[in-house]
């Protein structure tokens, strides 16, 4: 046995009394310690307590979340309210009912535990419960994901970090109000703490209206946290959520739309695909018959066939100079249809934590298991289609995700088409400078050189504004083998 880990387990024993009762289990006891600091006077919170916890088979990973009274900070217009602090994320026993026994330099259990800060209406003497439940659902994802992606003995993103968005669609309290989604961040007061157990982060969940989530979404999460700390209606310095909030931060202060555009412009987005109507075919397949029957003269049908097997051979021999498809890309792309890439999910950690590397596949998809090895072929010329939502993120996909080396992909949602458009930086495609247009099965890759980028955003750029656009229109680049229709929404 390693002799950190031997130095963990004497000292986890040394929190056991001699007949082998443990005073307090070393994780728990982390939490509370760091709890009496913030809160000395309320050595007893309220707590709402999981009544079959979940290690004996109940369906609440949560085994408490403490209810804190906060005082805010008039000085700095931080209203009173109520502070929920959450038990069970991390590891509290240390004897493996829940977690393997980790070491104090690594994460305990998933290695954080959510905390919650609601606004104290005037005359409140006790905290909503409704929190309480938010925060079980929350962990039951995290528990969920984590239970899917060991049964497929897979690596998989189960925790909830700082910058992440969780689209709830929904009043967090059930009620009629505007706040309907989350933001993650640090929990302002809660520093990470640890044990012999390991390390624990205090991520705290922040209440946030649909134009926010939008905004976060095509964005990043720690940008619009740092406008909502701005203006203290919206949240403050300490990010309380207040539930009868009625304007955005952006009807609140229209110029913060300004910001968030030359955020996505000087950061890149933090979008990464969208589930869309979309197509893609190659010119030339399902085109080469007139309409005035000529292709039925013999001499015409013989030069298409004479055309289509030069095609073929060009196609075999690009093929063959290709790299074979690797069984873990082959996993990725079954991943990636499968995942669609919806926005309406919670996402894995944004991309602001790996800035130091250009993004690949490798690092948004994770395996799902062995799939079908299909032929990967390149194509000599692609027409794309989308419908006017869709297309309206085209202009967004270019200037936020592409021009900052990362890639973007419109996943068909009534079938398994997928449009991955992707920039000479992004390792792990199969496109090259070569072969820009390739197709896997139903997968087509489209590779934008940054030279081109910026022609096709002066062509694309009214996309933005689609009100204005009358539908169908093409966009074509001759030069690029490469042409964009925009068809009605209703189509």
């Amino acid at each position: 046995m390693p002799q950190a880990k031997m130095e963990d387990r004497e000292r986890l024993a040394s929190g056991y009394s001699s007949n082998n009762v443990p005073i307090t289990p070393p994780g728990l006891e982390a939490i509370y310690s760091a709890c009496r600091r913030l809160y000395p006077d309320q050595p007893n919170p309220l707590q709402v307590t999981a009544l079959v916890k979940y290690w004996l088979g109940g369906p609440d990973p949560l085994d408490y979340i403490s209810m804190y009274a906060n005082p805010g900070d008039p000085d700095r217009n931080i209203p009173p309210h109520w502070h929920y602090i959450s038990f069970g994320l991390s590891d509290l026993h240390g004897d493996c009912r829940l977690y393997e026994l980790g070491c104090s330099d690594g994460p305990s259990g998933f290695g954080f535990e959510l905390t919650f800060r609601l606004k104290r209406e005037p005359g409140e003497s006790n905290p909503p419960t409704w929190p309480a439940a938010l925060m079980q659902a929350l962990a039951r994802y995290v528990f969920q994901s984590a239970a899917v992606a060991s049964a497929a003995s897979v690596t998989t993103e189960n925790v909830l970090c700082s910058g992440d968005h969780v689209s709830w669609h929904t009043p967090l309290d059930g009620s009629e109000s505007r706040i309907q989604h989350m933001l993650m961040t640090e929990d302002t007061q809660l520093q990470p703490t640890s044990s012999v157990l390991g390390m624990v982060n205090f991520i705290q969940i922040v209440g946030v209206c649909g134009e926010e989530l939008k905004a976060a979404q095509r964005w990043n999460g720690p940008g619009i946290i740092e406008l909502l700390r701005c203006k203290p209606s919206a949240g403050g310095p300490w990010l309380v959520t207040d539930m009868r909030r009625g304007e955005t931060i952006f009807e609140l202060d229209p110029q913060l739309k300004e910001r968030v555009d030359q955020g996505i412009e000087q950061e890149g987005s933090n979008l990464s695909g969208v589930s869309a109507w979309c197509s893609w075919d190659e010119p030339g397949d399902n085109d080469r018959q007139s309409s005035d029957g000529e292709d039925d003269n013999k001499e015409n049908r013989r030069d298409k066939e004479e055309e289509e097997a030069e095609r073929e051979e060009r196609r075999l021999s690009s093929d063959a100079e290709r790299r074979t498809l690797t069984d873990y890309e082959s996993e990725q792309i079954k991943s990636t249809l499968k995942k669609g890439l919806s926005n309406t999910h919670l996402n894995s950690r944004h991309d602001s934590q790996t800035q130091s590397r250009k993004e690949s596949f490798d690092s948004t998809v994770s395996s799902e298991g062995p799939t079908e090895l299909i032929r990967t072929r390149s194509l000599d010329t692609v027409h794309l289609k989308f419908n006017l939502e869709a297309g309206s993120l085209l202009p967004l996909a270019l200037r936020g995700r592409l021009k900052h080396g990362r890639h973007f992909t419109f996943k068909g949602i009534m079938n398994d088409i997928a449009i991955t458009l992707v920039s000479s930086s992004v390792v792990g495609s199969i496109t090259d400078e070569e072969h820009p247009f390739a197709a896997h099965g139903t997968w087509l890759q489209v590779l934008i050189q940054d030279e081109a980028l910026d022609d096709m955003l002066d062509d694309l750029d009214e996309l933005s504004s689609p009100d204005e656009i009358l539908c169908p229109k093409t966009y074509s680049w001759p030069e690029k083998r490469l042409c964009i229709t925009i068809l009605p929404d209703e189509s």
